[in-house]
């Protein structure tokens, strides 16, 4: 399976009815981030993002993700871990839509002028009271697919000058372009988990 095989889609809102359509309409790119941009810890997973463009990755992932995790259907529901104590499937993807809530978050206050630092957050909390191993795995993709509609229509309808705006988010220094691929970035380093660390245990042969 190829990560980044689909042709970019554009969003736009219908003035009077308020609904999503599509449009070819094209958008400038948002640019990679330079060192200062982001976390430094962040380095490595950004640097996984192909492209220039945070929105095309963030695009090409909504398509991914799903298949990913639907692929390993039978093993997310019976929660498969591959160690005691590590996050199941469906704690993975409900820690990358709370990873993503946050940072769209991060993202509307640096475009808004923020100028006090924004906390960080306790992931291994977050994943213990959202309960995700209870729900259907159905329902948790439909979770991600809503939140990043609304990540992607935040982002397409900035303004240029917005992507190069900077803020401090828990102790570092980071540009909303950086948050955007450290977005990106984050998410592909969990495929990478998944595919290494629980597409064996799950089937031998591989997606």
């Amino acid at each position: 399976m190829e990560y980044f095989a689909a042709v970019p889609v554009w969003i736009s809102v219908q003035p009077k009815s308020g609904n999503l359509v599509l449009s070819a309409e094209p958008r400038r790119s948002t640019g990679r981030p330079d060192p200062g941009e982001h976390a430094a810890y962040a380095s490595a997973d950004i640097a996984a993002v192909p492209g220039d463009d945070a929105v095309d990755a963030l695009a090409q992932l909504a398509e991914h993700t799903p298949a990913v995790f639907r692929a390993l259907a039978e093993a997310a529901e019976r929660g498969l871990t591959y160690a005691h104590g590590k996050w199941t499937l469906k704690e993975i993807l409900g820690h990358l839509v709370d990873d993503e809530r946050i940072f769209s978050y991060r993202l509307l206050c640096l475009t808004r002028g923020e100028d006090r630092e924004l906390p960080g957050f306790d992931q291994d909390r977050y994943a213990a009271h959202g309960e995700f191993t209870r729900r259907p795995l159905e329902d948790l993709l439909a979770e991600y697919s809503a939140t990043r509609v609304a990540t992607l229509t935040l982002l397409r309808g900035l303004p240029s000058a917005a992507w190069r705006r900077h803020g401090r988010v828990n102790g570092y220094d980071c540009s909303v372009r950086g948050l955007a691929f450290h977005l990106a970035g984050h998410e592909l380093r969990h495929h990478r988990i998944v595919r290494e660390r629980y597409l064996p245990l799950a089937s031998p042969e591989g997606l």
